[in-house]
């Protein structure tokens, strides 16, 4: 008779009870999800390092062997920052957007369909999935517009340049892909109808991918706990009929505003609902999913 392969040190009695309690209470969550699409908006400051980035890369995995059809939408602002930087090309800011020549939206296009999209692709690919990586220029997935000139407080319109945003999402390369255990992975860079580049906020376009997939849940992974009210305390759920009072009042303000906008967007397109939640916290997403505690805002019609 062969030896039995080597194991791990056998759990103690309290270590097995606790994860036992875990699956159960993972169970009832997994089984709502099965075969549910998500959505998650990964980018900015919830990508962190190394480490973190894996981390992700193994929740992806598992939310695929669970069952779940996670569709990865990543942003990079940072990293074109600093390859921005790098060429000597200087960046410029209007309304939080990037004003986008053509020799940023040549960079744009190389860091977030290139580098950063090939990086999270290996990284999944690593902790044992099969991921797949695309823009909104594959298979004509997303046709973007010039978003349009911008006046404010009395300054002078801007031209944004190359900024765009979601006029139409074709959505059957996802369709063909979904479902055979591949985790498609998409850069926010799209065309124009005249066959120019857009550079898309990836909130934005994560919104719009949702929509067109009526996926169960968006996930807008962020670097705060989700939605505070005035005294900074975390607002569990929100109605999409309840944001504009907020809004008004001054509890929602600043990046929050467009963030919440895009949830609005979203669900009005189909998505069931969206949550806003701190990125930089380890499995947040799954969490958010598969736990009764949950991790940030869902938002919701």
């Amino acid at each position: 008779m062969s030896e039995a392969p080597a194991t791990t040190a056998p759990l103690s009695q309290a270590a097995a009870i606790d994860q036992a309690r875990i699956l159960t209470q993972a169970l009832p969550h997994m089984l709502h999800y099965d075969d549910a699409i998500v959505v998650v908006k990964y980018g900015g400051h919830a990508m962190g390092d190394e480490t973190t980035a894996r981390n992700f890369a193994r929740d992806m995995v598992l939310l695929e062997q669970s069952g779940v059809n996670p569709v990865v939408v990543h942003g990079g602002g940072p990293q074109i920052g600093a390859m921005l930087n790098k060429l000597g090309i200087k960046s410029e800011f209007a309304d939080g957007l990037r004003v986008t020549d053509k020799a940023t939206v040549e960079v744009v296009e190389m860091v977030l369909a290139g580098s950063i999209n090939k990086q999270i692709v290996g990284f999944i690919n690593n902790a044992g999935g099969r991921a797949i990586g695309l823009c909104g220029k594959d298979g004509n997935m997303v046709t973007a517009r010039k978003v349009e000139k911008r006046d404010g407080d009395g300054r002078p319109p801007v031209d944004l340049g190359f900024v765009g945003e979601p006029a139409k999402v074709d959505a059957t390369v996802l369709e063909q892909v979904l479902g055979r255990e591949l985790i498609p992975v998409l850069a926010p860079v799209a065309l124009g109808a005249e066959g120019e580049t857009y550079n898309v906020n990836a909130d934005t376009f994560a919104g719009a991918i949702a929509g067109a997939l009526a996926a169960k849940r968006l996930l807008l992974l962020t670097d705060v706990p989700g939605v505070l009210d005035k005294d900074k305390n975390l607002i569990k759920e929100l109605r999409i009929g309840d944001i504009p009072a907020l809004i008004a009042d001054g509890t929602i303000t600043g990046g929050m505003i467009p963030k919440v906008e895009t949830c609005i967007y979203a669900i009005e397109q189909g998505v069931e609902g969206v949550v806003i939640l701190d990125g930089k916290i380890p499995h947040a997403v799954l969490i958010e999913l598969l736990t009764d505690h949950g991790a940030g805002t869902l938002i919701t019609r």
